[in-house]
């Protein structure tokens, strides 16, 4: 019988205890309840003994909404890896527009890859938060970190430069050697154009 325990109980009479009657109890167990069981026990032992070492944070341990200080715009990117400076080194609106070009589409494609999309926002006015970067290897020139927030929620950004011959890559990415997609370097200016539109008092 699947999935059950059988009990007989039966009487028998030893012959060395003078004839006394005793109940002898037999116990069927269903072998692959039996089996499943020590399957079950192993892998919950296995969990237990599985070594933790350190990972890199993924993106869904990090909180993307009620970034409403700039001490948690600051922690936000901190759990990218990026030490940041204290105070952002400018604050705009940017007016995200109906409709993408070439430049908002190539952004825009930075944004997906790492799980944003700016085209549910089109149409939207959102605020843009730079932060300077002090701690990108290799790199001499000036490194920011573009935070785009709606809402105290983060919903796009971006790590770029200034420099003519810059770069611009996803908040993930540590280094432009990690980054298969990108913004052009002309493109990168352009775009960093259209965000500098409406400066916050």
């Amino acid at each position: 019988m699947s999935g059950s325990i059988l009990i007989n109980l039966t009487e028998s009479k030893d012959k060395g205890t003078g004839g006394i009657s005793m109940i002898v109890a037999t116990v069927k167990f269903n072998t692959l309840k039996i089996m499943a069981v020590v399957l079950a026990l192993g892998v919950i032992a296995a969990v237990a003994i599985w070594p933790r070492g350190t990972s890199v944070i993924a993106s869904t341990d990090i909180n993307y909404t009620g970034v409403s200080t700039n001490e948690k715009r600051v922690k936000f990117l901190n759990s990218f890896g990026w030490q940041v400076e204290s105070n952002p080194i400018e604050v705009v609106e940017v007016n995200i527009p109906q409709t993408f070009n070439a430049v908002y589409n190539n952004y825009n494609a930075i944004q997906k890859k790492q799980g944003f999309d700016l085209s549910g926002y089109k149409g939207k006015r959102v605020k843009r938060w730079t932060y300077k970067i002090t701690n990108y290897a290799g790199v001499i020139d000036e490194v920011r970190a573009n935070l785009l927030i709606y809402d105290d929620k983060v919903i796009g950004g971006d790590v770029s430069t200034v420099a003519l011959n810059g770069f611009m890559h996803g908040l993930k990415e540590s280094s432009v050697a990690q980054t298969s997609s990108g913004v052009t370097s002309q493109n990168a200016d352009i775009t960093a154009g259209i965000f500098s539109s409406i400066s916050v008092k």
